[in-house]
């Protein structure tokens, strides 16, 4: 993604909320971010850099449809409720 397309994708979004870093597809958590830093690769060419808070607070799972969309999972229906049976004594209550 280069910084033209997060800008076309964040100026979608409403300017007031929150934002958070999804991170790690095997456990997904959202992390808070603290800054934006330009700098340079190994082989000099432009990159950005998101940075997590320095406290490295987890705020919480992704939400189920954010790691859906990301491919981190696949989409998941809850199980149908079966109707539980009642017990019955296996000597026939003698």
């Amino acid at each position: 993604m280069t910084v033209g397309e997060l800008i076309d994708s964040l100026s979608a979004c409403n300017r007031d909320a929150a934002v958070r870093l999804a991170v790690n597809p095997f456990f997904p958590m959202a992390h808070q971010i603290a800054g934006v830093i330009g700098s340079r690769d190994e082989q000099g060419h432009p990159v950005v850099f998101i940075a997590e808070d320095r406290a490295g607070e987890q705020h919480g799972h992704l939400p189920p449809d954010v790691a859906v969309q990301l491919t981190w999972q696949e989409p998941v229906e809850v199980p149908r409720r079966r109707r539980r049976g009642t017990l019955r004594p296996v000597d026939g209550g003698q």
